[in-house]
């Protein structure tokens, strides 16, 4: 368990450094609530954005989760408590105004950092005035 990346994993990395290219500042592996124990990858603070890029394993994939084969009641509970708190996180931030943009590991980079500079741009827009 130790070995596995919490942050700084490869889809995170290509999706920041597309992001930052297109002139974009964020925080990373950031509280996007102080007072909430969870991070997002990235957190664009003014904006209220909070983007998390989701592993397919880690979080129940559709697409690409598949049950483990030893100690499978451990690990699928397990599994199911993160997306369960994956869905509390994105209902608590929404409750306090902040824009949850959430990618699959597999989901092409370009395609997720053209998503969150047109949502960080559109919110500059319409928060900051």
């Amino acid at each position: 368990m130790q070995a596995i990346r919490s942050r700084d994993t490869k889809p995170e990395r290509l999706v920041r450094r597309l992001v930052h290219a297109s002139g974009l500042r964020y925080r990373v592996a950031a509280k996007p609530l102080p007072d909430l124990r969870r991070t997002a990858d990235m957190v664009f603070r003014p904006a209220k954005v909070a983007v998390f890029i989701d592993g397919c394993y880690w979080h129940g994939c559709p697409e690409h989760y598949v049950p483990p084969k030893t100690n499978s009641g451990y690990w699928s509970e397990k599994v199911l408590r993160n997306v369960n708190r994956d869905r509390d996180t994105d209902r608590r931030l929404d409750e306090a105004g902040w824009l949850v943009l959430r990618f699959w590991e597999h989901q092409n980079s370009e395609d997720c950092a053209q998503v969150i500079v047109a949502a960080v741009e559109e919110r500059r827009r319409f928060l900051l005035g």
